[in-house]
């Protein structure tokens, strides 16, 4: 089932996300309707916040850059089949040198930014089974977790602009949350009157 995703201005997006566990009711049709919703926004990463969830739980597939000519081939086949499912995940450690990318994020569409980030992150989390990892990321990979991780503790990729571009990205950002905004994918707007 596609699920509404909660706009730029709604309070779930500005909470820590609580743990879960294995025993979260119906958790396989969430991570499925969370895959799916995905899907159907284009996108490469989702949080629960982002539908309204305020848990520590959040999907990837970032097989789509594995197609991106501008990485090498050993990031490439990184990339390839790169699916995963994190819960109750921490931040161990962030690496490397920190580089900037031009992000998006489904809860604020119409925006992109070039945000820093450092290379590697290593965490540890649970998939889907409740299988506890610790693993490290580097590159794209690290990126989008970051971005993800970033959801679960309240904080939007906009936290991380300079106040000058903050300030500049104001008025669109409130208009985000009014729903004076072009979307092709389900939404809930918090200062409107109805999802659409």
């Amino acid at each position: 089932m596609i699920l509404p995703i909660v706009a730029y201005g709604d309070p779930v997006l500005r909470k820590e996300g609580q743990d879960i566990t294995a025993d979260y009711p119906e958790l396989d049709t969430l991570i499925s309707n969370m895959f799916e919703t995905m899907y159907n926004a284009q996108g490469v990463g989702l949080a629960a916040p982002q539908i309204g969830l305020p848990i520590r739980l959040f999907i990837i597939d970032a097989t789509p850059f594995a197609d991106d000519e501008d990485l090498s081939e050993e990031e490439q086949a990184a990339l390839k089949d790169f699916k995963k499912v994190f819960i109750n995940a921490r931040i161990l450690e962030e690496n490397g040198t920190p580089w900037t990318f031009n992000e998006g994020c489904l809860s604020i569409p119409d925006i992109r930014e070039d945000v820093s980030r450092k290379e590697i992150v290593r965490l540890e989390y649970f998939d889907e089974h409740f299988t506890r990892h610790e693993e490290e990321f580097s590159g794209l990979a690290a990126r989008v977790i970051q971005h993800e991780y970033d959801h679960i503790d309240g904080i939007l990729f906009t936290d991380k602009l300079s106040s000058l571009r903050k300030r500049l990205l104001k008025g669109k950002l409130a208009n985000i949350s009014k729903g004076k905004v072009r979307v092709d994918y389900k939404m809930r707007f918090p200062a409107a009157k109805k999802a659409r």
